[in-house]
């Protein structure tokens, strides 16, 4: 017998309208927007509520589509720095991949708005999808997240609890929710706005004096490294630059020196005038420096590595850089990508992977060190953290994309990762942004993009985890499970309807 009572509404399958169409490639443009180098954070919520509204109702096939072009509206211009590497063809390949993911998500929001209590499902659904595109293909490419358009927001306290997965929950709940009709579903969004500004940060602990050195490239773009050994001797006249600051009583002394990723372009552990032109700065400044440098091997291989490096016994301990970038720092299928375009052949030698957390003792300090776009990776950063290290630093090379969103974008992952994990975070970059990020997320001093800059700094050393760093990923994956069984069930339910 047939079930009696109000049948539920089937999903439209008309022709997609032009109006709703538009409305899903401009909530795409203005989520752009929320992130640097605009930081008009507040359109991430907004535009959340633009896409669930386009997709509610819809078939799976519609909201598909209607996510694509999200997806493509929000991506092709966020990631227009990528094309100064590979061209634009690739940033356009890139841009549609990262929207096909969008395009699941659509498709799922879709499907999950015919279930009681949909606003909660949805929201799920946009983490669900981050923890996909995070590590597909070829180990992902998180940039994007909603999270990340938080770095320094009324939200931003949450990635203390659950990391940058509850912080993009938070942002697409107050999204979903203002799509709702008024009652007391609406009521949550600001509820919950107010509940994560009370959200403890500490930021106590004992002091150390740190350094940042950036000693800018001699160019923009992809020719910055082509003058051989130009960015080392940049970096080494600054440190010397420091050194004589402090012994004119005009800078306090460091008791540890950070310089970039790739400061040194030229080997030091095979170039002896290299390791000398280190050496020489290092013992001018009388402490240990962290410098940033390609060497080579293993095999035909190159690595993307920070060496400890003493005053007194020379290099040390150091870390190789675990997530290179596809075809930033590797070639996947490189025969087989050469035919797309000869720029693969910029990167001759494929950067290995490293196997072990960047945890290094430099002078006083046992610090965890990224590398790069590492600082977007929730397990590479949780794990230098969960080794013992009491103060984040983000070595990067950003000189290749010019005076392009990315530096910025890259600068409020930081922000974010030292709330997540309560840490004092320092961005060494070659040519800018170089920074120090309280570990409540606040921006301590920074540099200027293309300049030669010292940041002399008093940080916070800190023990104490935060919740978000001892559960590490099991919120994403609780929360992206919970988001599936939504769609499941919606799939169902829209089936006997």
């Amino acid at each position: 017998m047939r079930r009696s009572g109000p049948r539920r509404p089937r999903p439209d399958r008309r022709p997609v309208g032009l109006c709703r169409l538009l409305l899903a490639a401009c909530s795409g443009l203005l989520l752009d927007l929320a992130f640097p180098p605009h930081d008009v954070w507040w359109l991430a919520p907004l535009c959340v509520a633009l896409l669930t509204a386009c997709t509610r109702g819809q078939s799976g096939r519609r909201g598909a589509l209607l996510g694509l072009l999200h997806g493509l509206g929000l991506f092709v211009p966020l990631l227009v720095w990528t094309g100064t590497i590979a061209g634009p063809a690739a940033w356009l390949v890139l841009a549609l991949l990262e929207a096909s993911f969008l395009a699941l998500l659509g498709a799922a929001l879709a499907l999950s708005s015919r279930r009681v209590g949909w606003p909660l499902w949805a929201a799920l659904l946009w983490v669900g999808e981050e923890a996909l595109r995070d590590r597909l293909p070829f180990g992902g490419f998180p940039w994007g997240r909603l999270a990340f358009s938080q770095g320094h927001t009324p939200l931003t306290p949450l990635a203390a609890l659950g990391g940058a997965p509850l912080v993009t929950l938070g942002v697409a709940a107050i999204g979903t929710l203002l799509v709702t009709k008024p009652g007391r579903w609406s009521l949550l969004g600001p509820l919950l706005v107010v509940a994560a500004s009370v959200v403890p940060v500490p930021t106590a602990g004992p002091e150390v004096t740190v350094a940042v050195v950036q000693g800018n490239v001699p160019r923009l773009g992809l020719d910055a490294f082509a003058q051989q050994s130009a960015v080392l001797t940049n970096h080494a006249d600054a440190t010397h630059q420091l050194a004589a600051g402090v012994r004119a009583g005009r800078l306090p002394q460091p008791d540890l020196v950070i310089w970039p990723e790739n400061a040194s372009d030229l080997d030091p552990y095979t170039d002896a005038r290299a390791a000398a032109v280190i050496m020489s700065a290092v013992q001018d400044i009388g402490v240990p420096v962290l410098v940033g440098a390609v060497t080579d091997g293993p095999g035909r291989d190159v690595s993307n590595r920070a060496i400890v490096w003493d005053p007194t016994t020379g290099p040390g301990a150091s870390y190789v850089k675990r997530h290179p970038v596809p075809f930033g720092e590797y070639i996947p299928y490189r025969s087989l990508v050469r035919r797309l375009s000869s720029k693969v052949d910029l990167i001759p030698n494929d950067f290995a992977r490293g196997t072990a957390p960047g945890v290094l003792t430099v002078g006083p300090v046992r610090l965890g060190d990224v590398i790069c776009f590492e600082v977007a990776d929730d397990g590479v950063v949780r794990d230098v953290v969960n080794a013992g290290g009491r103060l984040l630093v983000v070595q990067t090379n950003n000189a290749t994309f010019g005076r392009s969103g990315e530096t910025t974008q890259q600068l409020a992952m930081g922000r974010l990762r030292a709330v997540e994990h309560g840490r004092t975070v320092l961005v060494a970059a070659t040519s800018g942004v170089s920074a120090v990020i309280a570990p409540d997320g606040r921006l301590q001093a920074r540099s200027q993009v293309f300049t030669r800059d010292l940041i002399v700094q008093r940080v916070a050393l800190r023990d104490a985890h935060t919740l978000a760093t001892r559960l590490g990923g099991w919120p994403e994956l609780v929360l992206s499970l919970l988001g599936l069984g939504a769609v499941l069930t919606g799939r169902r339910t829209g089936a006997r309807a």
